[in-house]
């Protein structure tokens, strides 16, 4: 019998980490985004900014040249670095030394891409968030997945686990192959739904915030961002993964009665988590 965790705002004030009063950007985290191509740059600049608004001190964003102005007009908080290549990310390539990574929005599956990415998780040693397209690729390539850390942390939706794991026939199906993956491969995963469920090898966490308003492009690209961002802060893997649910859920819970379902976007996410974090204290 499976045993799961209810994830609400007990079980998060008992992880949650008050910012201490004489921190600086130094000591708050820096984050490294990696993504976006050609046409799919609001991704990023969607990631880079809940990243920064998630608490971390330093955001940088890497991302082909086509991108450059876009970012840096879009979020002018982050750092940009740009890959060799004008459309797509080739070669993962950077000098800075980032507390953790996040790799996947509006990434694509291009070649060059998958040898970029193939020779990024090579050598890396950085902890990781992995999403969308990063998750696409590994899915072509599945024995890249042992170049993963344990507790490296994956955020798919069911399409794109599907790709990882296989198909399943019923829920119990489900949670017995994701659970299988995660212990196989020491991940942890983030099954996107309503509601998301993170999953820690036989721990299964039931996130308790959330809404219909959700369902809406780029908000999984915002939900990278703050697990990363969480995950440069010092924060366990687990409890990024768990935190990174529960704030994201929380803002649309906060912001229903003010935007509806209908109108409530992936930037409105961002802009809410401000009251998001008040509820647990400053």
């Amino acid at each position: 019998m499976m045993s799961t965790t209810i994830v609400d705002q007990h079980q998060m004030l008992q992880r949650y980490q008050p910012m201490v009063a004489t921190t600086h950007k130094g000591r708050q985290g820096h984050v490294l985004l990696v993504g976006g191509s050609y046409g799919k740059m609001g991704s990023v600049c969607l990631s880079a900014k809940a990243a920064m608004k998630s608490g971390c001190g330093l955001v940088t964003a890497f991302f082909p040249q086509c991108g450059y102005e876009i970012v840096q007009i879009a979020v002018p908080e982050v750092m940009v670095l740009t890959d060799v290549q004008d459309l797509c990310i080739s070669a993962i390539h950077f000098e800075i030394v980032p507390n953790a990574i996040g790799i996947g929005s509006g990434l694509g599956q291009d070649a060059a891409t998958q040898q970029g990415l193939y020779e990024f998780l090579k050598t890396n040693t950085i902890p990781l968030v992995l999403d969308a397209d990063a998750l696409n690729i590994l899915a072509l390539h599945p024995d890249w997945l042992s170049f993963l850390a344990p507790k490296t942390i994956i955020t798919p939706h069911l399409k794109e686990l599907e790709r990882l794991i296989g198909k399943w026939n019923n829920e119990a199906e489900l949670f017995e192959k994701t659970i299988t993956f995660s212990k196989k491969h020491q991940l942890i995963v983030v099954m996107k739904g309503a509601p998301t469920h993170c999953i820690d090898g036989d721990l299964v966490y039931k996130n308790t915030t959330g809404n219909a308003a959700l369902a809406t492009a780029g908000s999984g690209d915002v939900l990278t961002g703050m697990i990363t961002s969480l995950l440069a802060q010092s924060y366990e893997p687990i409890d990024s993964a768990l935190l990174g649910v529960y704030l994201h859920g929380l803002t649309a819970d906060i912001a229903l009665p003010e935007t509806g379902y209908q109108s409530f976007i992936a930037s409105d996410i961002i802009s809410y988590l401000g009251k998001a974090y008040l509820s647990l204290g400053l």
